[in-house]
């Protein structure tokens, strides 16, 4: 039966078996079962009892009353359930399998000893002026789980905000290599006849560095300095580099730089590398650099995975932590990553800061994953298809990609992520924390005693 029981349940559990111990019962009670609920109380459950200004040692009191055990009086060893305590558990079962949950969550012990109308748990709550119609209310839709949900809760309709040139050209500048490539580039664009930088400068620039590892890697597909040099001499127009209006850099190129920058982050990385640039001419699949290696016939996953792979042997921590909320997107049958999965990544990367954080919290991934599914069901996307980050995923990224930026690191880590999340109030992530009983400033202050103890 047991196996069923999220950890928090269990813990409930193991903790009546504590109080009917203490109390000298020789049976685990329902009585013992309410003392649990409440000492083990977190999140909304927590704001119940506390509505009701419920606690603990009055409660007991109440508990030791209607006991009235003997401290001599001679126990067995496990202590068993009594009947009362029994029929809770099966309550709980058929709770848990009518809202649609295959895992026992902590609500559903709490409704189930709330259900028994005659019970002497409810007796001793409504002594206290607990409501129960309206407790039972809010625990139910709680609970509710919805297997099929189409549309992810942060999923919003309004487009994106248009990228501020000036940031993300800020930006473009914060590592050694890309300062490099963009003064070569510069230099290349003042010996042409054009006054505004493309894409075929940029990476005419990047396989000018001969020593460098991405070079060597352009080498594998055939493409050298020269041969790029000589094809581009061989163009007659730039048509395919304005798409849109002209700036700093043509269209295509401020898109590339674009994606470059989100690149950057997706990969772990505070600064954007020449690296990125190359994978964000790939995504665009434009420009005239772009139609120089089709020409060439460099075939673009190869490419985009040569340059990868090295970058995931650093085993950067968001870049695992990316990966593996993409993962738990598609077990929920999702093409859409939310905080919540983000939150899912962070505790399943295991090593880095924010796993330890969430672990001294007592968040497990069961028990995460238990509040994620109920909060956002599963979809039926199909798997092929690509994964996108919702509007607040951006925006927690962008704010770990600064926080990382400030402390002057050159990856993002997870600490960053989690202290993210906690900038977002209104995420999903932030919400699932609060049903597990944690809030921010827990979070906030289990980050500085991780990061001090290093």
């Amino acid at each position: 039966m047991f196996e069923k029981f999220t950890e928090k349940a269990i813990n409930v559990v193991s903790e009546s078996q504590k109080q009917a111990q203490e109390l000298h019962s020789p049976y685990v009670t329902t009585e013992c079962l309410l003392l649990a609920l409440i000492k083990e109380a977190k999140g909304i459950s927590l704001k119940i009892f506390k509505t009701y200004s419920i606690d603990f040692d009055t409660v007991k009191q109440k508990v030791i009353k209607i006991l009235n055990t003997r401290p001599d009086t001679e126990l067995k060893n496990p202590l068993p359930f009594s009947d009362n305590y029994k029929a809770i558990l099966k309550t709980t079962m058929d709770l848990a399998g009518k809202s649609g949950n295959l895992t026992v969550l902590y609500e559903h012990l709490f409704l189930a000893v709330i259900s028994e109308q005659n019970s002497n748990a409810v007796k001793i709550l409504r002594e206290l002026g607990f409501d129960i119609p309206k407790s039972k209310t809010l625990l139910e839709k709680l609970v509710q789980k919805k297997i099929k949900k189409l549309y992810h809760p942060e999923v919003e309709e309004q487009k994106d905000a248009d990228t501020n040139q000036a940031e993300t050209t800020d930006a473009l500048f914060d590592s050694e290599e890309s300062s490099k490539v963009f003064e070569r580039a510069v230099a290349k664009l003042s010996a042409s006849n054009y006054e505004i930088l493309g894409t075929e400068q940029i990476i005419s620039s990047i396989l000018e560095d001969k020593s460098s590892d991405l070079s060597h890697i352009f080498e594998k597909y055939g493409v050298t300095s020269e041969l790029f040099e000589e094809k581009l001499a061989n163009i007659q127009s730039r048509q395919s580099e304005y798409a849109g209006r002209q700036i700093i850099f043509t269209p295509n190129a401020f898109r590339v730089m674009n994606l470059a920058l989100e690149t950057a982050k997706e990969l772990g990385s505070s600064v954007v590398l020449p690296e990125h640039m190359v994978l964000g001419l790939l995504k665009t699949k434009k420009g005239v650099a772009y139609d120089i290696l089709k020409e060439l016939r460099v075939p673009d996953n190869d490419l985009a995975h040569s340059i990868i792979k090295p970058i995931e042997k650093q085993m950067p921590e968001t870049l695992i932590i990316l990966r593996l909320a993409k993962e738990e997107a598609r077990r929920l049958g999702r093409n859409i990553v939310g905080t919540e999965m983000f939150l899912l990544g962070i505790i399943g990367q295991a090593t880095g800061i924010g796993a330890l954080v969430l672990n001294e919290l007592e968040i497990s991934i069961k028990d995460a994953r238990a509040v994620v599914e109920n909060m956002i069901g599963y979809g039926n996307e199909y798997f092929e298809k690509e994964i996108t980050f919702t509007k607040r995923a951006k925006k927690v990224l962008e704010i770990a990609w600064e926080l990382a930026k400030k402390e002057k690191k050159s990856r993002i880590e997870s600490a960053h992520m989690l202290q993210a999340l906690t900038l977002v109030p209104d995420c999903l992530a932030m919400k699932a924390l609060e049903q597990l009983g944690v809030d921010a400033v827990e979070i906030t202050q289990g980050i500085k005693k991780q990061t001090m103890s290093i």
